[in-house]
């Protein structure tokens, strides 16, 4: 009799969790049980990168229903090739807010917390304003510098303008978002993410096709409806920042410049932002490499399965920013046996949930890829591709946390100096070496990725053992 109200319990209690998760609540992460922590801040965080994913395997699925899908669906990854570079800026400082806002949480100082990411906030706000100008005025000359055709690249001018014009709501989504992780109000990043994919995917399919009085826009519409989501997600987070929703009570006051404060943001958000630079050129010069080797068809079937793969691997990010935020709260709060001791754990669901998405890849890829177009050629290019990257899967999970735990700590020098080596001295001459001197095209490419993540894991491994990361001042 005790067995079945003991499982009771415990379905009772998961489920308890769960809806914590969900709501989101104002809880101190750095006393209760880590495995809790580590669910009450991964689930959302998760669905949360789940989401940013989705905007991108939304457009291309109905892009990739267009007459020549091909073109549509090139024109589509190079430019999200490009919009890496805000991703890049968004993220590292995103991740500079997460971890002095985590740190400031973690010490109990929420005002000086709220005061952190507002100066981020303004920040960035300065910075990009000027790469969206430089989007605005030479969206053609970066599509054919990406390696797209003329045609192409007179095809794609108006979706990258408005993708580029409207970067200010990429920059916010993503750095608000690393703001309310840095202080555990998770379950509020994720809604944001969630009220945009919502909105996207409503307007998605009316404006590319039409509807009513509305007129087939095609990829003009998929960018309308992307830019149009994002920046309802950007109210939603505006709209709690003001409210003073958890742990964050931010004012306009805390808006005005103060120069220590942004000295020590920069310090770490400087590296940061280069650490994802130096891995977003990477990719930039990837898919150039494809589309020169393997023409349009190759370049659509590797961003197919690209982004793909990055819808997947978007919630392993998530996990991993679990362990970003509890390192910074709890190094906070002086606990930093309880902070590496949440990176282990982390690390252990990171590789269960890669270890399955690579047994989907391999099993269930040409499924995947049929979804998103009918091109026979462009499918088995993105199979051969979703294939060797899989690889890797989940060296490239423990390696994800291992990089967050870095910057969580706010040591983002670290996985910079790893990136320049790993992505730069090594992954592109090794990916020229194999698609130009060896022939090998864009498979040559595809063998890169997968070598090159696997030397991160490892080499971030090593430096983690060492322990340097937990006596950085934030």
């Amino acid at each position: 009799m005790l067995q079945p109200i003991r499982a009771t319990t415990r379905l009772s209690k998961f489920f308890n969790v769960l809806f914590q998760a969900f709501k989101g609540a104002e809880i101190d992460y750095t006393t209760i049980s880590i495995r809790k922590a580590i669910v009450l801040l991964a689930i959302p965080m998760m669905l949360e990168m789940i989401m940013e994913s989705v905007f991108v395997l939304v457009d291309l699925y109905f892009v990739g229903h267009l007459p020549n899908s091909a073109e549509a669906i090139q024109i589509v990854g190079l430019t999200e090739s490009v919009l890496t570079i805000i991703y890049s800026l968004a993220m590292g400082l995103g991740m500079a807010a997460t971890a002095v806002v985590a740190r400031r949480i973690g010490e109990k100082n929420s005002e000086a917390a709220a005061k952190a990411g507002m100066q981020t906030i303004a920040l960035a706000l300065t910075v990009v304003i000027v790469i969206s100008l430089a989007g605005l005025i030479f969206a053609k000359e970066i599509l054919l510098l990406m390696g797209a055709s003329e045609t192409t690249a007179t095809a794609g001018v108006t979706f990258m303008q408005i993708m580029m014009g409207t970067s200010v709501v990429i920059m916010l989504l993503f750095l608000i978002n690393g703001i309310f992780r840095g202080a555990g109000n998770a379950a509020i990043a994720m809604q944001s993410l969630w009220l945009a994919n919502i909105i996207n995917i409503i307007l998605c399919p009316i404006l590319i096709r039409g509807f009513g009085p509305i007129p087939a826009m095609g990829l003009t519409g998929a960018a309308l409806a992307t830019a149009i989501g994002r920046g309802t997600g950007v109210l939603f987070q505006i709209y709690h920042l003001a409210k003073g929703s958890g742990n964050l009570k931010m004012k306009l006051a805390y808006l005005k410049p103060q120069i220590e404060q942004m000295k020590a943001i920069v310090k770490i958000a400087a590296p940061a932002v280069l650490q994802f630079i130096i891995a977003s050129c990477s990719w930039i010069f990837l898919a150039e490499l494809v589309a020169t080797t393997g023409g349009d068809h190759g370049s659509a079937g590797y961003q197919i399965a690209l982004r793909l793969m990055m819808f997947f691997m978007l919630p392993a990010w998530g996990l991993s920013n679990a362990a970003a935020t509890l390192v910074g709260q709890n190094m906070g709060a002086g606990s930093m046996d309880r902070a590496e001791h949440a990176v282990l754990l982390t690390i252990k669901y990171s590789m269960i949930f890669m270890g399955v998405v690579m047994v989907l890849f391999l099993a269930c890829g040409h499924f995947f890829t049929a979804f998103f177009t009918e091109d026979q050629q462009v499918r088995t290019i993105a199979v051969e591709a979703l294939r060797i990257l899989s690889y890797g899967f989940i060296l490239y999970g423990i390696g994800m946390v291992l990089i967050s735990t870095f910057n969580g700590a706010g040591d983002t020098w670290t996985p910079t100096k790893i990136n320049i080596v790993a992505f730069w001295l090594f992954q592109i001459p090794f990916a020229y070496f194999l698609a130009k001197y060896m022939n090998m095209g864009p498979t040559g490419v595809f063998i890169a990725i997968p070598v090159a993540e696997i030397g991160i894991t490892i080499a971030s491994y090593f430096i983690f053992r060492k322990g340097n990361w937990k006596k950085t001042a934030v």
